[in-house]
């Protein structure tokens, strides 16, 4: 049985290019880019010219782009050592966020370091706006940290809007765009934002590869101390081929970019037409079917009626199908996802997050459809 994958905004399928660039730095290319003899000079030039390939296609610097083990790492590190840097005795942020962000936040607080608050979300999981600016209004000089693209339900939050009311409000700007970083233009230059993460599995990169670009304006010590390594932002031999890897994922992702989105809205559009066309109760969590405001390849569905979600996913999986319930990192979990949660949304019915990748096809869709027809009848 040849098995469908439909989660993509958990990992990415490796892209076949990618791993050809990484081979050699596996295999040949072995040296410390810490030495100074040949074998680790020509590594060091590789990182380097890998590091120059992410910061153009950012339009940043550089010295800017700073290679982690992913987007956690890189999360962690901007929001632990910018809120102790700089004094910051108050944060801004969403109850949507990753948990990466979330509960280093929340962490920070119980500590007492900082005082944090909440920005009103819509219904439909919509950052507030407005809210958002009152929140400056009182809180000025405070650390806002709001994802570009939420992991469970699509969502897209309007970085350029965020930005200019904290630039307006001297606030500090950090975005998680993990789910972005690859799959939206991200022009860097163009808006008011200090800090981002990324991680490359989530682009057709590999796994354990993340990055961070850090505005110079704001420099930040390291969270891993142990060497010199990144421009002294970070202790560790470096990942020689997960940097290549990436820099390689992420100009494939950018060169492609156009051609990608219009699949994957097109298999969003043929999936919601399916499903509406066999289901009719099936309703979407968040923005997710809202084509113009949600990433293309995220759609997040709640199904009335099915009271075990892990018996769904589990018959599912049996019949061939890869997909989740909501994020990877809280499978699991048994206190459901905090994401639904704060859109106060039922969660003791079925939900299923089908997240699209370019090696996806309709007849993939056409199969789950089916699948999951079956499912509902054999578990309801």
């Amino acid at each position: 049985m040849s098995r469908i994958y439909l989660d993509n905004a958990a990992t990415t399928p490796l892209d076949a290019r990618v791993f050809e660039v990484m081979k050699p730095y596996l295999l040949n290319h072995f040296g410390n880019p810490s030495s100074i003899h040949q074998h680790g000079r020509e590594v060091r030039s590789a990182i380097e010219k890998a590091r120059k390939n992410v910061a153009d296609i950012l339009h940043v610097a550089p010295a800017e782009i700073f290679f982690t083990s992913g987007g956690t790492e890189a999360d962690n590190t901007v929001i632990n050592n910018t809120i102790s840097t700089f004094g910051i005795k108050h944060a801004i942020t969403s109850k949507i966020e990753h948990h990466a962000v979330l509960h280093t936040l929340e962490h920070l607080e119980k500590a007492g370091k900082i005082k944090l608050s909440f920005v009103m979300l819509d219904d439909q999981g919509k950052v507030d706006y407005d809210d958002l600016e009152n929140l400056l209004k009182i809180h000025q000089n405070a650390f806002v940290s709001l994802m570009h693209g939420n992991n469970e339900i699509g969502n897209i939050t309007d970085l350029e809007r965020v930005g200019n009311l904290c630039k307006e409000f001297n606030a500090y700007f950090h975005s998680d765009t993990v789910q972005t970083l690859g799959h939206v233009d991200l022009d860097l230059s163009k808006i008011y934002v200090h800090s981002i993460a990324g991680s490359a599995h989530k682009f057709h990169g590999p796994k354990g590869i993340g990055m961070m670009y850090i505005n110079a304006d704001k420099q930040i010590p390291p969270l891993l101390i142990g060497g010199g390594q990144e421009r002294n932002m970070r202790g560790g031999t470096e990942n020689v081929p997960g940097i290549i890897g990436l820099a390689k994922a992420l100009e494939l992702s950018y060169s492609e970019q156009k051609e990608s989105q219009a699949k994957l809205l097109d298999l969003k559009k043929d999936t919601i037409a399916k499903l509406q066309e066999k289901f009719s109760n099936i309703s979407y969590n968040g923005q997710s079917a809202d084509y113009e405001n949600s990433l293309h390849k995220v759609l997040s569905i709640g199904i009335p009626g099915i009271e075990d979600n892990d018996m769904l996913l589990f018959n599912l999986d049996i019949n061939g199908i890869s997909i989740s319930g909501g994020s990877a990192c809280a499978s699991g979990s048994s206190i459901g996802s905090h994401v639904l949660d704060a859109l106060h949304i039922d969660q003791n019915q079925g939900t299923l997050r089908i997240s699209f990748s370019k090696f996806n096809s309709r007849e993939e869709i056409d199969i789950l459809v089916e699948k999951l027809s079956a499912a509902i009848l054999t578990i309801s």
